[in-house]
Formats: structure tokens, C-alpha cells, sequence
């Protein structure tokens, strides 16, 4: 085989990726409902194909014969080879049969997901969850490794070499540290006011604003485009085409505007990867982790610094278009950074937001050593939230059916955003480093940040492990307390505690 038909095989794989996307993206953001059966037999029918070639008869040929002549291989070639060797040893032994239905069944349970949401109702839910939860425990079995647990398997698959025991010890020191700034803040904090944040501020207000900021940290339009979806998502369909969606709250204009700058981190990672990589599985993040570090740092680092918002806020307030005239620049800030328990995690304030991750990734654990029931889903998910935020969901809207991730199936990834927030303030401080961030973000100029970004992380897709990564871009393994650091700067100078 040479390498020229390997690469070949890896391009029509990668195409059929990309029409997926596409079918994925339209599924949320413009298909009509009554569509949904029909759109899941086509996705179903392609995820067939690109997954018969992913362990078909090629990429067997290309796995034995280069594993004997790796010479033979470019270096492109040599990455992607291990990646393919890496996905192929864990599906190669899972029927194609049980793929079309996994695949069907998450298609189905997206349109469960939408229709229980509108009712508020988890019941037109539960059927499809529980055949998600059946299938991926099958699937299990034939992705474990003999020392791997059931939900390691699972982080695996958006996180390699992530197990729950790593996870166990550093969400026991977040978790730990985040309360005991909490209790700080609350018995010694001077709070915010926040009143004029219900002040209503059209979507296209919101909108012109925003566009404007994704454009300034980086995303390019011209390569990209933002519509409107229930649940925010970035997608990269290929090198010259990232889409971005969004959510929008006339009533809470840090909903949208925080929303998009989110899914602008990821959009600009998928922009930015080295073009040498297209139409192999090296072109796309290195882990959910490094990709969601991508999107806090731009939501939670940049977007919880005085400097970005100094900048910024004049053009807000001529985006408002009056609204917001009689509210100065320092109680506009710090209104962006109260801190208090909430029950939707898109939506948390960034002191509080690990802790909405820490309560999915217990309950996740539950379902997979087989602790909880579907049918118990609904109540364990409020009592996790009255002890750990001391709040309750009123209904399964604002509780269980808050998040898309477990109609698709995609279980071991709520870590992933926890992860990225610790990469992500771990990024901030080895940049720091070589950057005055606070002065490019009160400049006219963001671009030392993002080729920075490009420059440690972007450019090398999935060239490289997320924990090899992070180690070069910032000489140390993934650190906690950057995080907890990062808050105390932060939350104390709002809230007026001298320490």
C-alpha cells in the first residue's frame, strides 16, 4: 500500500464527516420537526458507510502494512496512523449493526429531548435515554480494557488517559476550594449591583455587539457563520467553513453575549489548526478539554477581565442604544461577576460552574456502576443541586432536560468543560508570561493572544496528547490551583476583599 491511497481513505472518511456535520447542524438550527425520522434514517445510512470504512478492509491493510514499514510514511502520515491505529483497536470488534443503531437512536433522541423540553416533561424522554444508556453499555463492552472501569472508558473518549481517579482527586481540591471562597464572599463580600442587567436589549442589539467582539478575539467570518439553536454549539465542517450557533435573552443580555464569545473559542481553535492536517483525523481538537479550554478562555479568562470589558463597554452601551447610558463602567464589571447558586450551567457564573459539572459527572458515574435508575434520573439530579447549591429545580426544564449532551449520547464529556476551565487559567498564566494581556486587551489589537493560542495549542490539532499539550505550552502537568487562583483574583477584587 503507499501512502498516497491511505491518505485517500482517510479524505473519504473526512467527507463523510463533514456531510454529518452539516445534516448535524441543520438538525438544530433549521430542520422542520416532522423531518426528524427521515434525517435520522439519512444520518444513520451515512454513519454506516463512514464507520464500515473506519475498521473496513483499507484501513486493516494500511494498519498491518505500515505498522511494518513506518519508513514508508510521512510525518502527517505517522500521526495520523496512530491516531486511526487508536480508534480502530477500540471499534474494530463492534458490529456495524449496533453502530447504524446507536447512531439512529441518538438521532431519535434528540427530537425526545426537544419535544420533553417544550412540555417541561422528562417522561418523553425516559425511553429514549434509557436506550441510549443500554446501547453505549454495550458498546462498552467491547471498548474496555481490562484495567479501564466502565466510565473511564467513557472519559477516554473525549479525554485520552483521563480516569475517574485522577478526576476523584482534583474535583475533591476545586470542589474544596471553590466552597471556601464562596463562604469568603459571602460573610466578608461587598455585593454588586445587578438590577439593570433585566434591562431589555433586542437580539440584534446583543447581536451587533457581540459579532463585533468574536471579530476582535479572532473569529473569521469569512470563514465561518453564527445561527440561532436551542442548545449553543460550535461545529468545525472544514478548514474554510466553522459554524457557530447561539441562544438569546432579551432579559439577560449576558446570555448571548457570553454564549457566543463561548462558542467563538472553539470556532477560532477550528480555524486555526494547520491546514496541512485537512481531510485527516489530525485536523479537529486534541480532546474536549483542549477544545473547551479554547472556549473558556475566551468566556471565563477574557471575559473576566476589567481590561477586555474598559475596552469594550463604551461600544456596548452604543450597541444598547441608551439602555444601559446612566450605568458606569465599574458597575457594569462587577454586576458581571456576582456569584450566587443557579440551576442552568450554561448560564452559572464562573465561580459556581464547576460545581454544576461536578454534580453530572457523580451522577454519570452512577448510571455506569449501575447506582441509580433511569427512572431516578430526575430526583437524584435535584437533591445533587439542593446539596451542593442549595437550590432545587421546580421542573424538569431547569433540571434534568437542561443539556443536549445525553440525547446524543455523549456521556464522559461534561468533564471536558471542567478540564478545559483548569487548561484554560493554566494557559492565561504561562501566557502572562510573554504577554501583557491586560494592555492587548484594552488595545485595538487582540491578535498577540490568538497567535499566542495558535502558536502553543491551535496549530497542532490532535497532533499531540491533551496532557503532552498543555505541558509544552506551559512547562508543567495540569495544575488546579491556577484555577482556584485564577477566581480569588478575580471574585475578591469585585467583591472588595483585601486578603
Amino acid at each position: 500500500m503507499k501512502e498516497q491511497e491511505f491518505l485517500a481513505e482517510l479524505k473519504e472518511m473526512d467527507l463523510l464527516q463533514q456531510a454529518l456535520g452539516i445534516l448535524e447542524w441543520d438538525t438544530q438550527t433549521g430542520m422542520p420537526e416532522e423531518a426528524s425520522n427521515y434525517r435520522a434514517e439519512v444520518s444513520s445510512f451515512l454513519y454506516g458507510k463512514y464507520f464500515a470504512k473506519k475498521i473496513g478492509p483499507k484501513m486493516t491493510e494500511a494498519i498491518d502494512y505500515f505498522g511494518q514499514h513506518p519508513d514508508e510514511l510521512s510525518e502527517i502520515g505517522k500521526i495520523a496512523l496512530t491516531l486511526v491505529k487508536e480508534e480502530y483497536d477500540r471499534q474494530y470488534a463492534v458490529p456495524n449493526e449496533l453502530m447504524i443503531e446507536y447512531s439512529k437512536a441518538t438521532a431519535d433522541a434528540h427530537y425526545a429531548w426537544q419535544k420533553a423540553r417544550k412540555r417541561k416533561d422528562f417522561s418523553l424522554f425516559y425511553g429514549a435515554l434509557k436506550e441510549n444508556i443500554r446501547l453505549t453499555k454495550e458498546l462498552i463492552s467491547y471498548w474496555k480494557k481490562d484495567e479501564e472501569t466502565d466510565y473511564d472508558v467513557l472519559l477516554n473518549l473525549y479525554e485520552p488517559n483521563m480516569t475517574t481517579k485522577t478526576l476523584d482527586e482534583v474535583f475533591s481540591t476545586v470542589r474544596d476550594g471553590i466552597i471556601k471562597l464562596r463562604e469568603k464572599i459571602e460573610t466578608r463580600g461587598t455585593k454588586p449591583r445587578t438590577d439593570f442587567l433585566s434591562r431589555e436589549m433586542s437580539k440584534e442589539q446583543q447581536r451587533k455587539f457581540v459579532i463585533k467582539v468574536v471579530e476582535d478575539l479572532g473569529f473569521d467570518l469569512d470563514r465561518g457563520r453564527v445561527d440561532d439553536t436551542v442548545h449553543p454549539f460550535a461545529t468545525g465542517i472544514n478548514h474554510q467553513d466553522v459554524r457557530l450557533t447561539n441562544r438569546w435573552n432579551k432579559k439577560d443580555l449576558t446570555t448571548g453575549i457570553m454564549g457566543l464569545i463561548h462558542e467563538a473559542g472553539h470556532g477560532i481553535y477550528e480555524q486555526n489548526i494547520s491546514e496541512k492536517f485537512e481531510y485527516t483525523p489530525i485536523h479537529e481538537g486534541a480532546s474536549m478539554g483542549v477544545h473547551e479550554s479554547q472556549s473558556l478562555f475566551n468566556e471565563l479568562v477574557i471575559g473576566s477581565r476589567r481590561s477586555f470589558w474598559q475596552k469594550q463597554y463604551p461600544y456596548l452601551q452604543k450597541c444598547a442604544q441608551g439602555i444601559f447610558d446612566d450605568i458606569s463602567f465599574e458597575d457594569f464589571y462587577a454586576s458581571l461577576k456576582q456569584t450566587q447558586a443557579s440551576l442552568i450551567r450554561i448560564e452559572a457564573d464562573s465561580l459556581t460552574y464547576i460545581l454544576h459539572i461536578i454534580i453530572r459527572y457523580e451522577i454519570e458515574k452512577m448510571i455506569f456502576n449501575e447506582e441509580v435508575t433511569v427512572e431516578e434520573l430526575p430526583q437524584v439530579w435535584n437533591d445533587k443541586y439542593e446539596q451542593y447549591l442549595g437550590i432545587r429545580p421546580q421542573d424538569d426544564l431547569e433540571g434534568i432536560l437542561q443539556d443536549v449532551h445525553w440525547s446524543a449520547a455523549e456521556f464522559g464529556y461534561f468533564p471536558s468543560y471542567a478540564l478545559g476551565y483548569m487548561y484554560a487559567c493554566q494557559l492565561y498564566y504561562a501566557m502572562k508570561k510573554e504577554i501583557d494581556v491586560d494592555k492587548v486587551l484594552g488595545s485595538d489589537d487582540y491578535s498577540p493572544i490568538r497567535k499566542w493560542l495558535t502558536r502553543n495549542i491551535h496549530q497542532y490539532g490532535a497532533a499531540k496528547k491533551p496532557n503532552q499539550l498543555i505541558y509544552d505550552a506551559t512547562g508543567e502537568a495540569l495544575n488546579p490551583q491556577y484555577l482556584l487562583e485564577y477566581l480569588q483574583e478575580i471574585y475578591f477584587s469585585v467583591y472588595q476583599i483585601n486578603e
